[in-house]
């Protein structure tokens, strides 16, 4: 049991007579900036900012920064790029200089979230407190690179927030405190994803008062309920239709935005961005459209049907069922591809 949090005044006045935390931050996407921004706005000092280099996005594929780096730009904060972090690794040069601006900042932690890059033995080692990662599942649930997606792929009613003090092994490490969040019925990867955000920023505050105050106390993951959440395969993204309809279903809301669900029509690459368990009972084969109009495009499944209601055409713009139907007649017994289509 974690002790009752004090007063407010009290608290306030335990807080200033404690000494304060450097926490240098690793992270790259939105789902980081959130934690990083409420470290600021609690008058934490970050004396460095490691984040994945900058990437080709967008349709002129021009590199882009990631959130965490234009918030560190935005805030004058110390800034690393290294390509890896391992010193006898490919990018041996880039971890070396990373090294030597941590040693220069010589944080008290380093907090991690959503990083992108493996921490080696000698990073875990450099901070005196160790290495917090905020990572989005209850853990030892969903270990892995894709927890919020596989959360809603499997159809589990509650995801949340693990604050983990990191180890050599894959989100092994011992935890400090859990949130819990429940999962709607038409949660995606996108809607889920800020709720979660703003939850670990809340959950690291905790973590780091408790560190500053001598009371943290993080508990060894059980040995039952791991699992393991694997980093999306782009063979995944194409819809089987042999598939039951609720579970294509989950995993169009699991891939929504990134990296989307995807189906093919006469040759033509779609993807989906929308779907909901449909009510026909028609005994088609799967892939086959059994009605099509302006409530979406109801296609048959192993097991019941899908009705699509929001499809995207290649290099064009997402688009109601009833709008794409304008500009792409399908019609039913009509079929889908089932999976990925053949090449060649």
């Amino acid at each position: 049991m974690k002790p009752s949090p004090p007063e407010p005044a009290a608290a306030a006045a335990a807080a200033h007579a404690q000494p304060t935390l450097r926490v240098a931050y690793a992270g790259t996407p939105e789902f980081a900036a959130v934690a990083l921004r409420a470290l600021l706005q609690g008058g934490y000092e970050v004396p460095l900012v490691l984040t994945q280099p900058d990437r080709p996005a967008g349709r002129g594929l021009r590199a882009q920064a990631g959130a965490v780096k234009q918030l560190a730009l935005e805030r004058g904060l110390a800034l690393a790029q290294p390509r890896g972090l391992r010193l006898d690794g490919r990018y041996a040069e880039d971890a070396q200089c990373a090294r030597q601006a941590l040693l220069r900042a010589a944080p008290d932690v380093l907090v991690v979230a959503a990083y992108g890059l493996i921490l080696p033995q000698w990073l875990l080692d450099l901070p005196a407190l160790g290495c917090l990662n905020i990572h989005a599942s209850l853990l030892p649930r969903w270990r892995g690179a894709a927890p919020i997606q596989r959360a809603i792929e499997a159809g589990d009613a509650v995801t949340g927030v693990s604050i983990m003090r990191m180890d050599a092994g894959l989100d092994t490490g011992a935890v400090y405190r859990t949130q819990e969040i429940p999962i709607l019925g038409d949660d995606t990867q996108a809607s889920l994803l800020p709720r979660l955000a703003q939850s670990g920023a809340s959950l690291l505050l905790q973590v780091l008062q408790d560190l500053r105050s001598g009371v943290a106390d993080p508990v060894a993951q059980p040995n039952d309920g791991i699992c393991y959440a694997a980093k999306i395969d782009k063979a995944e993204t194409w819809l089987d239709f042999r598939c039951a309809a609720p579970e294509l279903e989950r995993r169009i809301r699991a891939f929504a935005p990134h990296p989307g669900a995807r189906t093919s029509f006469d040759g033509i690459e779609l993807k989906v961005h929308g779907a909901r368990v449909g009510s026909a009972t028609a005994a088609a084969a799967p892939g086959c459209v059994v009605a099509a109009g302006a409530e979406g495009i109801e296609v048959a499944c192993g097991q019941g049907t899908l009705r699509l209601t929001h499809l995207q055409r290649a290099g064009g713009r997402p688009l109601q069922a009833a709008e794409l139907l304008r500009g792409l007649p399908i019609r039913p017994g009509q079929c889908f591809a089932t999976g990925a289509p053949e090449v060649g």
